[in-house]
């Protein structure tokens, strides 16, 4: 939404363009500095940055092309670098529906893992947020399973008790 900045007292543009400096970098504000009135900064801002998204969209949807959830060691991070990306492609006018980000998720997964993927596929969840929260209790078991196992291998029998003997 654009206003017009014709009929606005010199009280409002002091503030405008204190608001716009106050939230930019360090370098712009020197760069801008003798630029008083708050239309004509943000204009001049405009025609800097309004090239980004041709700079911006190539590489993220390389990015989003080679993203694998096998290649993270966590599932956060992978939720994390998939957030990352949608975000960049929305700010692209690119729109990531919920259907996208399930399927770059399943197509994503380590072959060894296929029966467990085709699993999440049958349970036909609706909303990435739901398999991401099933990806995570997946990952918190698995990892709690190994740390049981590792700190008694199957077939070992327990320590015995420290104060065993003492006790009888």
């Amino acid at each position: 939404m654009v206003v017009s900045i014709v009929n606005v007292s010199d009280i409002d543009k002091a503030k405008a363009i204190i608001y716009i400096r106050r939230h930019i970098d360090r370098t712009l504000k020197v760069e801008y500095l003798t630029v008083e009135d708050p239309k004509e900064l943000w204009t001049a801002l405009e025609d800097r940055y309004k090239h980004q998204k041709d700079v911006i969209l190539p590489r993220t949807r390389y990015e989003w092309e080679n993203l694998r959830l096998q290649d993270f060691k966590s599932v956060a991070e992978y939720n994390s670098a998939l957030h990352n990306i949608t975000s960049r492609l929305k700010l692209c006018s690119e729109e990531v529906s919920e259907y996208r980000m399930l399927e770059k998720t399943y197509t994503s997964f380590h072959e060894k893992d296929a029966i467990l993927m085709q699993q999440y596929r049958e349970r036909k969840f609706k909303k990435y947020s739901e398999l991401h929260s099933t990806l995570m209790m997946a990952e918190q078991n698995r990892e709690l399973l190994l740390a049981t196992h590792n700190l008694r291998p199957a077939g070992s029998a327990p320590l015995p008790e420290a104060h065993f003997s003492s006790k009888k």
